[in-house]
């Protein structure tokens, strides 16, 4: 029981050691994160409508 209190000790410590970013680089970077994400996202999907079309013509061919 012990370890365990030393671990979330440690842990509580390690924490207050964290340089946390500031409020508005935090947001830049969501921002960034959200619009990478939404890209992503768009890109495999068209890539899949693309792959469904073209399977769906083979087969019905």
């Amino acid at each position: 029981m012990e370890n365990v209190a030393n671990y979330i000790n440690n842990a509580y410590l390690e924490l207050q050691r964290v340089e946390w970013p500031h409020k508005d680089e935090a947001i830049r970077l969501t921002t960034y994160v959200i619009g990478v994400s939404v890209g992503v996202g768009i890109f495999l999907g068209s890539l899949d409508y693309t792959f469904q079309l073209l399977i769906t013509t083979v087969i019905n061919y």
